[in-house]
């Protein structure tokens, strides 16, 4: 993602277009490093203005959300509002093309004289801030303070001046001529990617890429290596592209990859042609809805880690179980060989010596001369019948392990189909079906209140119900996607009809997918979509082409004391499947 100083520009133009001559009625300031500003803009408009100065993600948005504030405010909140309660906000400027927006804004002080303020906003990673200073530009406080033990380049602290940190002689894209751009290139014995980033004031290394993209030069080519001609064609394409931030032709956008949004900016970035773009009005909007999403995922990640250990733990003892199984299971493969010497001792151990070791007989079922060790102490009789119990106790061994492994088998393989679904969790009901599953099935104690006590009608959740995922193909039919594997068994056997058609990844965990067919033959376009949904919701998905069976749902059979999501299936097909499942609509 690059919160970069074009996606800054973007904002500061969209934040003139709405604030300026608004005034300030309320400021809050929800977390230590954040403040959430309320504004009243003409015909009583009111707008919340978000500015982060969080080192993990930076971020400056209008909302219409609201945040709960601590109940005592802290000392900078109390500060601005001291200052800036009903203060008009006069102007909003982004110098060059820094990652800075820097909000001007007129009050009365004490004596009822009007005076100007600052409020700027740096938005630099771990060295954002928010800086508010006098109309000298000198420093009154910042949300965070910096002195000289924390860095030696810049103070931030009160009574301290006020200045744009050193940007290593970078130059403004937006001014930089050609002459200039030349003399740059050929100091430099950088690779283009990193010359653009390096020495341009507000590119990252995404608008860099793309830049070289748009070129169609060698990102790998070393600047020293340029002629004059590939030189100016670089330029212009910088100047190109930057031509939309001078006029302010904005065009927001998020990029999704199945679903999951990798990357944001306020220009189409060529980039990610193929990939899904939504585009936004506004830019605040396209962030706020982009962090949103990233934030619901990194938020479910970090609720399922209890879940996810439970479930590691249990699928390692399983495992190392069946393993053991499989190695006890092979040590009874001779059995038969113990019931064949037992039998041999009967035939021929009459005419054998008083503590013979051994025992040289032709083996009836297959014309070869064996040899039997004995044990010398023991009779003939003796001997065969220790034979035939080791052969017993072996055949009872390997009647019982055949049985216990494919038991144990279904338990892994039970447990690796949660773990394939707990990597497509979207939400909370998603989260709470797979605790409920592995509560059901033993590997988390459940927990009952006091209502529920032995002996007592267990009530029923009123948790909210996880849904399927859907989608719509190409020609137009209805594709459903389990994320569980209760949801798989009720998509597949109560939601499905006999004619609809039935996806799977073959072999492996993975969700069940529904096509709904309307009693109609489905197109292959359709079946290629429904297969593409299927190998990416599977645990073979990072393969990126997986081998997947359908059928019609009338072909499928649950086993009885199945473990939910399995069935049994004849009469299928067959293909390979892409992961990639990029422009198959999902119906949100």
């Amino acid at each position: 993602m690059a919160f970069d100083g074009i996606v800054v520009a973007n904002l500061v133009s969209e934040l003139k277009s709405k604030l300026i001559d608004s005034r300030i009625t309320k400021i809050a300031q929800p977390e230590k490093d954040e403040l959430l500003l309320t504004l009243k803009g003409h015909n009583r408009t009111q707008y919340k203005l978000l500015l982060s100065a969080g080192a993990g993600l930076p971020l400056v948005y209008l909302t219409n959300e609201s945040k709960t504030s601590p109940l005592t405010a802290p000392s900078f909140c109390m500060l601005l509002r001291k200052h800036l309660n009903n203060a008009k906000i006069v102007d909003i400027i982004q110098p060059s093309l820094e990652r800075i927006i820097n909000i001007k804004i007129e009050h009365l002080n004490e004596l009822g004289d009007l005076c100007n303020k600052y409020l700027i906003i740096e938005l630099m990673g771990k060295h954002s801030n928010i800086i508010f200073c006098d109309n000298n530009l000198k420093i009154i406080d910042s949300i965070k303070r910096v002195n000289s033990f924390i860095s030696s380049v810049r103070e931030v602290l009160p009574g301290r001046d006020y200045f744009i940190p050193n940007t290593a002689d970078k130059l403004n894209p937006l001014e930089i001529t050609y002459e200039d751009f030349k003399v740059l290139i050929q100091k430099n014995t950088l690779e283009l990617n990193k010359f653009i980033y390096n020495n341009l004031i507000g590119l990252s290394p995404l608008i860099a890429n793309e830049i070289i993209h748009r070129s169609s030069l060698d990102p790998n080519t070393l600047t020293m290596d340029l002629d004059e001609l590939s030189i100016l064609h670089l330029f212009k394409t910088i100047d190109l592209l930057l031509n939309d931030v001078r006029t302010t032709t904005f065009t927001p956008n998020i990029i999704y990859e199945n679903d999951i949004p990798i990357e944001f900016h306020s220009l189409y970035l060529n980039l990610f042609d193929g990939k899904t773009k939504v585009d936004y009005i506004s830019v605040s909007e396209m962030l706020e809805n982009y962090y949103s999403h990233k934030n619901s995922i990194t938020r479910i990640k970090q609720k399922s880690t209890d879940l996810r250990k439970v479930l590691n733990t249990a699928i390692e003892r399983t495992s190392k179980k069946h393993n053991l199984q499989v190695k006890q299971l092979s040590d009874t493969k001779n059995r038969d060989k113990y019931r064949v010497y037992g039998e041999l001792i009967t035939s021929y151990g009459y005419n054998l010596e008083p503590n013979a070791k051994e025992l040289i007989a032709l083996n009836y079922y297959t014309n070869e001369e064996v040899t039997i060790p004995l044990k010398e102490d023991l009779s003939p009789i003796d001997n065969a019948k220790r034979y035939f119990e080791r052969y017993n106790k072996l055949k009872r061994t390997h009647q019982a392990l055949s049985k216990l492994i494919i038991e144990t088998k279904n338990d892994l393989d039970h447990l690796n189909s949660i773990k394939s679904s707990m990597d497509i969790i979207l939400n909370e009901e998603d989260l709470i079906a797979l605790r409920q599953e592995l509560m059901d099935y033993g590997y988390i104690k459940k927990r009952y209140d006091n209502k529920n006590i032995k002996g007592k009608k267990k009530q029923k959740s009123n948790l909210p119900k996880s849904k399927p995922i859907h989608y719509t193909s190409s020609d137009g039919y209805d594709i459903y996607v389990g994320k569980n594997n209760y949801q798989n068994d009720e998509l597949t056997f109560k939601f499905a009809n006999g004619g609809d058609y039935w996806f799977h990844s073959k072999d492996i965990p993975g969700s069940h997918v529904i096509v709904k067919t309307n009693g109609e033959e489905l197109p292959n376009s359709t079946i290629d979509e429904a297969s593409r949904l299927a190998a990416y919701y599977s645990s073979g998905r990072e393969s990126g082409k997986i081998e997947i069976d359908y059928t019609l749902r009338k072909h499928l059979k649950k086993p009885n004391g199945g473990k939910p999501g399995f069935v049994i299936y004849d009469n299928y097909s067959s293909i390979i499947a892409s992961t990639d499942i990029t422009g198959i609509e999902n119906l949100k």
